[in-house]
């Protein structure tokens, strides 16, 4: 596929490597030389130095028989001008934008080929909003990720001492838990990945990744670790785009102070949400955290734009006693570096944004795709279509189908029934298969499996 992407930043050269990797032909644009010296050096790659939105540009890049536009430049009005002049002038069959500015995104039809046309708009606060407001409905959990409408729902946890699990089998889960089907679909042990088997035992410390229909996400979860109480008390520092979505969607349920420095935007705040305390001044001020409680809170969310700031304020907020801590880390390389210590969760809306731009990438009728682990691996939900003779997998019991290596299948969703993957299920058309990759380099070959031949059509 011949992909131009606007952009040389963190998203857009992270995306440029994801998809150089599978043999894409791949072109990056970027008014910063530096960036795009250093992306040409380290991937397979052309790049095109200028302005995304200029009709020069866009040709040199090869906008004339270009597959796909994706725009995720720092200006919300470069990615839209790049798919107003690449669908005008170059006729680009697919258009994905980032759209950060909610003033846009609340216009309805305004993204439309009769106005602005953009085919997939990504909205990276709104992303993140979701993936956290998820978080907070499973206490304990490291990731919750929701398959096919949120009927199934992955979720990671790590194993503790004292775990009804923990030093024992896996197939032992079903002996635990007779009336609860799940399956484990991947383990990360000392930062490395393991494939689960029958005989693979569950040490503490281990990330556990496991898949259930959400009725049975809390009881898998108690074999794991003790259960945590429900959260009550929230506390957001930030009240940017994130926190004052995550309050609104929150509010109504759990108590919700925001800490935010900007008087004006303490206003504007105060003034739309419903029962939100807003609190002014900064949440690395050690004596208003002492003041408001945060030893009683149950959750302290760092939320602002700048890394440290979430990083001091977290652990400052843990040091005073608060329950637990998730902070936003836009760099990277501090991901890894701080989750797990004093701070519980560290989210990444980069690989937030890259796992929802990739699910329209992919070929084969993908629905999804997530990043585990901060992108060691990926699960993937895919529809089978077509019948045993023009597919790969419908008709096929598991145990039958060609899988890549390191490729696993955890559950099929059958219209309103989540079916735990076993050797002996077959497939049917219209079945939503949830697949988990540990070597990326095998998504291709997956693509390939549900893709239906010319006989269906």
């Amino acid at each position: 596929m011949k992909i131009i992407i606007l952009g040389a930043g963190q998203v857009g050269g992270t995306l440029a490597e994801h998809l150089a990797s599978e043999a894409n032909d791949i072109t990056v644009v970027d008014t910063d030389g530096d960036r795009l010296r250093d992306l040409g050096d380290r991937l397979d790659i052309r790049t095109v130095q200028g302005r995304g939105s200029f009709p020069t540009v866009l040709r040199q890049a090869g906008a004339d028989d270009a597959d796909m536009l994706i725009a995720v430049t720092n200006s919300d009005e470069v990615n839209m001008i790049g798919c107003q002049v690449a669908y005008t002038l170059f006729h680009t069959p697919t258009k994905i934008a980032r759209v950060r500015e909610p003033a846009y995104l609340t216009r309805s039809g305004l993204f439309t080929n009769e106005a602005i046309p953009i085919d997939v708009l990504i909205s990276p606060e709104q992303l993140v909003t979701n993936y956290i407001k998820r978080l907070i409905e499973y206490p304990g959990a490291l990731q919750v990720i929701d398959f096919a409408e949120g009927k199934a729902q992955l979720v990671a946890v790590r194993a503790y001492y004292g775990g009804p699990l923990v030093g024992q089998q896996l197939r032992q889960l079903r002996e635990h838990m007779p009336n609860v089907d799940t399956r484990v679909a991947a383990i990360y042990r000392r930062n490395r990945p393991i494939i689960p088997h029958g005989d693979t035992v569950i040490e503490a410390d281990d990330e556990v990744f496991f898949i259930a229909a959400k009725g049975h996400i809390r009881a898998v979860m108690s074999e794991m670790r003790r259960l945590e109480d429900s959260y009550k008390r929230i506390v957001i520092a930030g009240g940017g785009h994130v926190g004052e979505r995550l309050a609104e969607a929150i509010e109504s349920r759990y108590q919700v102070k925001i800490i935010e420095m900007n008087p004006a935007r303490c206003r504007y705040l105060s003034e739309n949400l419903d029962s939100t305390v807003v609190l002014q001044g900064s949440a690395s001020d050690k004596d208003l955290l002492v003041e408001e409680n945060i030893n009683d809170a149950d959750i302290f969310l760092a939320l602002t734009n700048d890394d440290e700031a979430n990083i001091m304020a977290s652990l400052l907020a843990k040091r005073l006693g608060a329950r637990k801590v998730m902070s936003i880390i836009n760099n990277p390389a501090y991901v890894d570096l701080v989750q797990g210590g004093e701070i519980d969760i560290a989210i990444s809306p980069q690989l937030t944004t890259i796992g929802a731009l990739l699910t329209h990438v992919r070929r084969g009728d993908i629905v999804s795709v997530h990043s585990l682990r901060r992108g060691a691996a990926e699960a993937i939900e895919a529809i089978a279509h077509g019948d045993a003779k023009s597919s790969k997998v419908v008709g096929r019991a598991i145990q039958d189908i060609p899988l890549p290596p390191g490729t696993t299948i955890g559950a099929i969703i059958r219209a309103e029934e989540v079916l735990i993957a076993h050797d002996t299920t077959v497939i049917e058309s219209g079945d939503h298969v949830i697949l988990f990759l540990v070597d990326k380099k095998y998504i291709r070959d997956v693509e390939r499996l549900f893709q239906v031949g010319l006989t269906f059509f």
